[in-house]
């Protein structure tokens, strides 16, 4: 590998909109983030799990013809 070509790795502090920081490697030494995974809803947990149907049984549901 040539020498010289890579950035430079350092401690950087990551600052999400929701006020959680977090330190990691990166070229720059201060990043700010729109959401994080402890804002996130799939990390929270708060993403609702819906149940998927088909198209047929929508349809089923719809008239009741069931």
């Amino acid at each position: 590998m040539k020498k010289n070509t890579h950035p430079n790795q350092v401690e950087c502090t990551f600052k999400c909109a929701c006020g959680a920081t977090f330190k990691a490697k990166s070229n720059k030494e201060e990043q700010l983030l729109e959401v994080c995974s402890e804002c996130h809803p799939f990390y929270k947990g708060s993403q609702g799990n819906r149940k998927k149907t088909g198209k047929i049984e929508q349809f089923n549901q719809k008239y009741n013809l069931n």
